[in-house]
């Protein structure tokens, strides 16, 4: 008979094999990995037992500046999507696969940002210790579709939210971000509790930090005249920004970069810019700027002038030279490159 610790490797081993076939775009192990009940990976049990720091394989740029900020020495942080990736359309390959099985822990932003990496992570939390950054969140910050929130379009109810209802641009708001830093201190003292002090340290010192960014956002967006308050980008992740630091933010595409700008959307936001006369519209790193050009063209057919403020980042940080290669310095590149385009007082 096979001792308990063989069966588990056993399991372990027929999940891995069947995670492998699942991402690999085959269907018959996928019963074998069945998903969590409710919305959020299940809850980590296990503890770091080698020797050595912590290998966290994370999704995206700004949850890695986040775990490597809080883990310090202690973890060595493997990002799958790197700078100019677009995690809504982002496909795991075998490699991706392989990289999240030889981790010792997985953390991903959530609220469905992976879109097609998401129920596999849901899926290997089964077994092995992964956590998503907007579990750490306060329900009432986050915004939702009319049929998930309240008169105020946030969520009420973070048990019973629906992926793919929930705006997961969650970041874009500093100090929303900055809250979810105690979550991913909590979660890597779990799984790591012989450094528990060190994260909690790390995490506050980081928390700081976010608070002081966030203050630098608020006055330099308060500069801006209050008719030029409005923020056009390629996509719709700019509503947290845009409650955060006072802006209207409309998007030529939707929440996911998957949904298409129709001929109406865009000759919606036309109106709009000419009523306006707004001087700026922005495209993002990790997306194609074909929509903003159309738009552009739009508005230069009514006589009017509006060209491209610059280049912002959203989905994903910038290039690894580059000043927005952390998520401090993309949010004061977005910050600067806003105020600047739009008109600010003091640019």
């Amino acid at each position: 008979m096979l001792s308990p610790r063989r069966v588990r490797d056993a399991y372990r081993w027929l999940l891995s094999a069947c995670l492998l076939v699942w991402a690999a775009g085959l269907t018959g192990c996928r019963d074998a990995t069945p998903l969590p009940p409710g919305p959020w990976p299940v809850a980590n049990t296990r503890t770091h037992t080698a020797s050595g720091p912590v290998r966290v394989v994370v999704t995206v740029g700004m949850v890695a500046d986040m775990v490597q900020a809080i883990g310090g020495s202690h973890v060595e942080v493997d990002v799958l999507c790197g700078p100019g990736v677009d995690p809504h359309l982002f496909k795991p390959t075998r490699d991706h696969v392989a990289r999240l099985l030889s981790s010792d822990a997985v953390i991903f932003a959530g609220l469905h940002l992976e879109g097609k990496l998401h129920n596999l992570l849901l899926r290997l939390s089964n077994q092995h210790p992964v956590y998503a950054v907007a579990r750490g969140l306060p329900a009432d910050r986050l915004l939702g579709a009319d049929d998930q929130a309240d008169s105020e379009g946030v969520v009420t109810d973070l048990e019973s939210i629906a992926y793919g209802q929930v705006d997961p641009h969650v970041w874009m708001d500093v100090e929303l971000w900055a809250a979810a830093t105690e979550g991913v201190a909590q979660f890597l003292s779990a799984y790591d509790p012989a450094h528990a002090r060190q994260y909690a340290e790390n995490a506050a010192a980081y928390r700081a930090e976010l608070l002081e960014l966030h203050a630098e956002g608020r006055a330099l967006m308060s500069q801006l005249p209050p008719h030029r308050r409005l923020l056009v980008t390629s996509h719709d992740a700019f509503r947290y920004f845009g409650r955060a630091y006072g802006l209207q933010v409309e998007g030529v595409q939707g929440l996911s970069t998957e949904s298409e700008a129709g001929l109406q959307r865009i000759n919606s936001l036309v109106d709009l810019l000419v009523e306006r006369q707004l001087p700026a519209v922005f495209i993002e790193s990790s997306i194609s700027a074909k929509n903003m050009q159309a738009l552009l063209e739009g508005v230069q057919s009514r006589g009017q002038r509006t060209t491209l403020g610059g280049e912002l980042y959203a989905d994903a940080l910038g290039p690894v030279d580059s000043s927005a290669s952390h998520y401090r310095g993309m949010m004061r590149h977005n910050f600067q490159t806003i105020a600047r385009a739009l008109g600010a007082k003091t640019q």
